[in-house]
């Protein structure tokens, strides 16, 4: 079951490797025949991490040595590149869709800016948080993100932009912490 496990992170660590169409930001204008829907990364990531979650929960006994490096390693890889392609997914679809005759939808104007990078260290600092056994870390990063993102959060956009990011991040690296943390304890 362990190797199913590892087999399974690789697979949700690798999903943004997937060459599918980039995630619309916009009212889609015409499709690409030559690439994978946008949502397929989000998929093939949420579906390996299911997997491996599985594994875990069957697995007989801890991992040890090389195969418990692998086991951290590949759960950090899974929750950063997993993340990367599933919180854009759910950003499009949380996105409001224009009426006709509406000005007031959403445009494709960045709301938050560094959000890629902010969500990347995050997912980093709660998974190892984690595997740590400090699950106060999360509470940390939360308000560290919080108390550095205040000031940009007057506009209702950006407030609606960080909160649904934040959960999908959190919630993401949780699930891969929790697979790490079942196979290695």
């Amino acid at each position: 079951m362990t190797v199913i496990a590892l087999v399974a992170l690789v697979i949700a660590a690798s999903s943004v490797t997937v060459p599918a169409a980039p995630v619309p930001t916009v009212p889609r204008a015409r499709r690409s025949h030559r690439r994978a829907p946008w949502w397929l990364p989000a998929v093939v990531a949420s579906l390996g991490l299911g997997v491996a979650g599985c594994a875990a929960a069957a697995a007989p006994e801890p991992v040890t040595g090389v195969a418990l490096v692998a086991v951290l390693a590949l759960t950090v890889l899974a929750a950063v590149a997993g993340g990367a392609a599933v919180v854009p997914a759910v950003f499009h679809l949380s996105r409001r869709r224009p009426e006709p005759g509406d000005d007031s939808a959403d445009d494709d104007r960045p709301v938050l800016r560094g959000g890629l990078v902010i969500g990347t260290l995050e997912r980093i600092a709660v998974v190892v948080s984690i595997l740590a056994g400090w699950p106060e870390g999360i509470a940390v990063v939360l308000a560290v993100k919080g108390l550095a993102r205040y000031p940009e959060l007057r506009d209702p956009r950006a407030s609606e932009y960080f909160i649904i990011g934040t959960f999908t991040s959190v919630l993401w690296a949780l699930a891969a912490g929790g697979v790490g943390a079942g196979l290695a304890n």
